[in-house]
């Protein structure tokens, strides 16, 4: 039987919660299926650990991870720490120390959910969104000097490379030319940033003349929300820099009916290290511990870590337990407008799976 390492670091707030809710998941359509398994490594790292240590993960921390199959993560952020403490020291220090520079996030109106948009519009949404994960606005260049000084400055400087950008340009060729409609928008905002975003814009033209059958169009970021919003039909596959993307996949979710549906995959396409997945709802400091926490997000994030090991059946099977369990409306969490619990949901779907509540 294959047997996958996964590496569980649920991080701050609900992400506890929900990974180990999507464990649970995990280890039933494993069951079900019976040719494969987890082995699930849980790593306490986040703002407790910080607290404990000065650090929000050992120093070898890589290093512990650098054998695992996968990273499933939960979230992280404390409202009592500062935000670039948490996030350099854990996500970002993972997904720039394992160059898992491409970002994946799928959106789709799941069945039995009513988004913020008309129904007509709302059953157009259909997208992948490509986030370039490694340099861009978060490529941690820059710094403040004269601090406390009427003259203070901070500077966060936007990096992009000729060889970051071509691989993430070709990584979302390759996954439109993947899709039915074989059809790519390439996000910029050149017409302001006229050095890196023209870069950008030069980059993704010399690699896209060796993608013919995948079309093309280009949209200015502040236009694409529009877009998303007007016409969500129009849209499949969605290349953007690191601080666009960012933006635009958390209004793709909120489309989709909540932050807590949406799923991530942070990818080294090269597989020379582990990719980590995670959902995208953040740590939500504010229903941690409540138990009505949506893991759907993180059972939608745990089919793309399947696919990304293989087991693209059991992928399908698991999405088709969500949107099962979606379409039937009666265990929904409160952010859907339900009454269900964390557990509730998560023994929702598990039935789904097994055939227990069919």
């Amino acid at each position: 039987m294959r047997s996958h390492k996964v590496a569980v670091i649920g991080g701050d707030g609900i992400g506890p919660e929900v990974v180990e809710a999507g464990c649970r998941v995990l280890d039933a359509i494993a069951a079900d299926d019976g040719g494969f398994g987890f082995a699930f490594e849980h790593f306490d790292w986040g703002s407790d650990y910080y607290r404990k240590h000065g650090r929000m993960m050992p120093e070898d921390g890589l290093q512990q991870l650098e054998g695992f199959n996968a990273i499933y993560f939960g979230s992280v952020g404390d409202p009592n720490l500062p935000d670039d403490v948490t996030l350099w020291g854990l996500r970002l220090a993972i997904c720039q120390g394992f160059d898992q520079y491409a970002n994946v996030r799928p959106t789709r109106l799941l069945p039995g959910i009513g988004g913020p948009l008309r129904p007509d519009l709302g059953a157009q949404i259909d997208w992948v969104i490509v986030r370039e994960n490694s340099e861009g606005e978060y490529a941690g260049v820059g710094g403040r000097a004269h601090r406390g000084l009427p003259i203070e400055v901070g500077m966060d400087v936007a990096v992009f490379t000729r060889a970051g950008v071509e691989r993430i340009a070709r990584f979302a060729c390759d996954l439109a030319r993947s899709r039915p409609r074989r059809h790519l928008t390439i996000v910029t905002k050149s017409n302001a940033q006229r050095h890196g975003m023209v870069f950008w814009d030069d980059i993704c033209r010399t690699v896209i003349r060796d993608y013919p059958d995948v079309t093309v169009d280009w949209m200015l970021v502040d236009a694409m929300t529009q877009r998303m919003v007007l016409k969500p039909g129009t849209i499949d596959t969605v290349l953007a820099t690191n601080l666009h993307a960012d933006i635009l996949s958390d209004l793709a979710a909120a489309l989709a009916g909540s932050l807590g549906i949406g799923a991530t995959a942070n990818i080294d396409p090269s597989r020379k290290r582990p990719s980590m997945f995670e959902p995208i709802h953040g740590s939500a400091f504010d229903i941690t511990g409540k138990g009505i926490a949506n893991p759907l997000g993180a059972f939608w994030t745990a089919t793309m870590m399947l696919d990304h090991l293989g087991e693209t059946r059991a992928a399908e099977r698991l999405m088709q337990a969500i949107e099962t369990v979606t379409s039937r409306g009666d265990t929904l969490s409160p952010d859907l407008g339900g009454r269900a619990t964390t557990a509730e949901v998560t023994d929702a779907v598990i039935g789904a799976i097994t055939g227990a509540n069919a």
